[in-house]
């Protein structure tokens, strides 16, 4: 990731308009902002969510709240708490994430 061009910022994501993204099941909510080619999010899962799709997309992705499951396409599953962050490449491990409970999540892509 080479970041360029993108002055000092501050960013309330209160303000931030949320964007509706159906799952599977449950909901995802996104707020986001771009900065160059960086996609910044704050995401929330309503309880039950499971995602429609096996992404491929590179991510660093932190847990503010809740708890996430990611599942890769091997089958590997791995569990993320307040606190845990994962990473990984853009076509590297497809992966889909589900939330039991709900969760919330600071993405950059």
């Amino acid at each position: 990731m080479q970041m360029t061009d993108i002055p000092f910022g501050t960013t309330d994501w209160s303000l931030i308009e949320r964007t509706e993204h159906k799952g599977e099941t449950g909901v995802a909510y996104w707020r986001t902002r771009h900065f160059g080619g960086i996609r910044v999010r704050v995401v929330e899962y309503t309880p039950g969510y499971l995602a429609d799709h096996w992404c491929s997309k590179g991510h660093i992705l932190f847990c503010i709240e809740g708890e996430l499951h990611t599942e890769l396409d091997d089958g590997r599953e791995f569990v993320l708490k307040p606190g845990m962050s994962y990473q990984v490449a853009d076509h590297a491990e497809p992966h889909r994430s589900r939330s039991q409970h709900g969760a919330k999540l600071f993405i950059v892509d």
